[in-house]
C-alpha cells in the first residue's frame, strides 16, 4: 500500500479538480480578502494572548485596546489598497467593488469608534479586555464577508460569523442581569430570523439552481419564470424577514428596544451602526441585483414596512424615559427612512444609503459615547433626566451631544440632514410622493423627543447625577471630536461621501 502511495491518490485527485475548475486561489484573491485576514489572525491571537497574560499583567486594557486599534488600522489600509484589485475572489464567492470597499471601510471605522469609547468603560466596569476585543474584531470580518458577498451562502456565511460574536458582546457583563437577558433575547430572535432567511436561500437555489447573485438575477431576467413565481416571491418574502430582523425594520424590530438597553453601551454604539450598516448593505445588493427583476413583487412590502418603521420608531419613542431605550427607537425609525431609499430602487436611492448609513454612523456612535460617558459604574444614570444640567457642568460634552442630536433631527450643517434630503429626492423622483410626505411628517415629529434632551440639558438645574460626574476620558474624548467632526463635514461638505457613492452604485441601476 506504502509502495503503490494509493493513500496519495485522493489528494492528487482533489488538487486535480481544484486545478481544472480554477478553486486554487490566486494571489489578487488573497488580496481582496487581506482585510478579513489581519483581523482573523489577530482576533485569534487576542484569545491566546488573553490566556497567556491571565489575571497578572496590569494595564491590559490598554494593549488589548492599542494593538486592535492597530489591526483595524491595518485592515483599513489593506481595504484601500484592496480596492486597487477589483472583481470577484474565490470563484465568484466575494466581491471587490467601490459599493463592498465603502461599506468595508465604514464598519472597520465603526469598530475603531467603538473601540475607542470601550477602553474607560471595560476598566469602570472590571471586564476582561481579550475576549471583547477579539469578539469585535470577529464581528467586523464577518460585517466585511456580507458586504462583499456575491453569493447567498457567503452572506449567510458572514451573517452567522458577524451575529454570534455580537451575541456574545450583548452579554459580555456575565454578572449583570441586564446583559444576560439582552443576549437572550437576541440569540433566540437572532437564530429564529435568520433561520428564516436560510430557508429562502434554499428556495430561491431550489427555484434557480444557483445561489450566485448575478447568476439568480440573469435566471430571473431571462427565463418564464411565471410557473415558479410563487415559489421565487416566497423566497424572496423569507430572505426580507431575515433582513428585516437584521436592520431592526417593522415588523420584526421587537427585539431591539430591549437588547439595546440591556447590553454595555459601547457594544449597543457598535451594534446599532456597524451589523446594521453591513445589513443594509448586502440587503440592498441581494434585492436590487438578484431580484431588481421582480422589483415590482417585492417593491410594496418594502415601502409598507418602511412607513411602518418610521411610525412606530418615533411615536414609541416619544414615550420613553430612558436614554439607551430612545436611542433604540429613534435607531428604529432612522431604519424606516433607510427602507425609503430602499423602496425608490433607483442609482440615487443607493447613494442616498450609502450616504446616510455613514452619516447616521457617526451620530449614533457619538450619542451613545455620551451615554457611556455619563451613565457611570453599573449603568446608573440612564434616564433623560439624569441629563439634566450637563450644558452647565461639562459644556463641551453637551455640545457634542447636540450636534448629534441635531443631526438625527436633520438640521442644516449636519450630515443628517443632507441623509434625509437624498433618501426623500430618491422617494420623489420614484414617485413615491405620499410616502416621502409622511416621512417628513414623521421627521417632526422626532424633533420633538430630540429636543426635549436638549432642554433637559440646557434648562434644568443640575441633580444628584452631576455631581460624581468625571471628565471625559481619552478615548470617549477622540470618540466624540471624531464623530461631531465627521458629522459636521458631511453637513458641509457632503460631495466628496456622494461622488464616491455615486460611482459605486452604478451596477446597482
Amino acid at each position: 500500500m506504502w509502495g503503490s502511495q494509493s493513500w496519495l491518490q485522493p489528494a492528487f485527485q482533489l488538487a486535480y479538480l481544484m486545478t481544472m475548475y480554477n478553486f486554487m486561489p490566486s494571489g489578487d484573491d488573497y488580496i481582496r480578502f487581506l482585510p478579513e485576514i489581519i483581523m482573523s489572525v489577530m482576533g485569534t491571537f487576542f484569545m491566546v494572548l488573553e490566556g497567556i497574560l491571565g489575571d497578572k499583567k496590569e494595564g491590559k486594557g490598554l494593549i488589548f485596546g492599542h494593538l486592535t486599534l492597530a489591526t483595524l488600522l491595518a485592515a483599513l489600509l489593506a481595504c484601500m489598497y484592496a480596492n486597487g484589485f477589483p472583481g470577484n475572489a474565490f470563484t465568484g464567492m466575494l466581491i471587490i467593488d467601490g459599493y463592498g470597499t465603502f461599506f468595508r471601510v465604514l464598519v472597520i471605522g465603526v469598530g475603531m469608534l467603538a473601540v475607542l469609547s470601550s477602553y474607560q468603560y471595560l476598566k469602570r466596569e472590571h471586564a476582561e479586555a481579550g475576549e471583547y476585543h477579539a469578539l469585535i474584531l470577529f464581528s467586523i470580518v464577518g460585517q466585511c464577508v456580507m458586504v462583499t458577498a456575491n453569493e447567498l451562502i457567503m452572506v449567510f456565511i458572514g451573517l452567522e460569523v458577524s451575529s454570534i460574536a455580537t451575541y456574545v458582546l450583548a452579554g459580555y457583563l456575565r454578572d449583570d442581569k441586564r446583559n444576560n437577558e439582552a443576549a437572550l433575547k437576541y440569540f433566540l430572535l437572532g437564530s429564529f430570523a435568520t433561520a428564516f432567511l436560510l430557508y429562502g436561500i434554499a428556495w430561491i437555489y431550489g427555484a434557480s439552481g444557483s445561489t450566485r447573485l448575478d447568476t439568480i438575477q440573469a435566471f430571473l431576467a431571462n427565463r418564464d419564470v411565471a410557473h415558479n413565481m410563487a415559489l421565487i416571491g416566497t423566497a424572496a418574502a423569507l430572505m426580507f424577514v431575515g433582513f428585516a430582523f437584521k436592520v431592526s425594520a417593522a415588523p420584526f424590530q421587537i427585539w431591539a428596544p430591549d437588547v439595546y438597553q440591556g447590553a454595555p453601551a459601547p457594544v449597543t454604539a457598535f451594534m446599532s451602526a456597524g451589523p446594521k450598516a453591513a445589513a443594509f448593505a448586502v440587503f440592498v445588493r441581494v434585492f436590487m441585483t438578484a431580484f431588481g427583476p421582480i422589483v415590482d413583487r417585492w417593491e410594496p412590502f418594502v415601502w409598507s414596512s418602511a412607513l411602518l418603521t418610521m411610525v412606530i420608531g418615533n411615536f414609541a419613542a416619544l414615550m420613553q424615559s430612558n436614554i439607551k431605550r430612545l436611542l433604540a427607537y429613534s435607531s428604529i425609525a432612522h431604519a424606516g427612512y433607510v427602507m425609503v431609499a430602499i423602496a425608490a430602487h433607483n442609482q440615487i436611492g443607493v447613494s442616498a444609503v450609502m450616504f446616510y448609513l455613514a452619516a447616521y454612523a457617526l451620530m449614533n456612535i457619538g450619542a451613545f459615547a455620551v451615554v457611556a460617558h455619563f451613565s457611570r459604574q453599573g449603568e446608573k444614570y440612564v434616564n433623560v433626566e439624569d441629563l439634566a444640567g450637563l450644558g452647565w457642568k461639562q459644556p463641551v460634552t453637551a455640545a457634542l451631544f447636540a450636534i448629534f442630536l441635531l443631526s438625527f433631527i436633520g438640521v442644516p450643517l449636519t450630515g443628517g440632514f443632507f441623509g434625509k434630503f437624498y433618501i426623500f429626492k430618491a422617494a420623489l423622483d420614484a414617485n413615491l410622493i405620499w410616502l416621502s410626505v409622511l416621512g417628513l411628517l414623521n421627521s417632526a415629529v422626532a424633533a420633538y423627543y430630540y429636543l426635549r434632551i436638549l432642554v433637559v440639558m440646557y434648562m434644568q438645574e443640575p441633580g444628584e447625577s452631576m455631581a460624581s460626574l468625571q471628565p471625559l476620558s481619552t478615548g470617549i474624548s477622540v470618540t466624540l471630536w471624531a464623530s461631531a467632526l465627521g458629522t459636521l463635514i458631511l453637513g458641509i461638505y457632503p460631495a466628496a461621501i456622494l461622488t464616491f457613492a455615486r460611482s459605486s452604485s452604478a451596477f446597482l441601476k
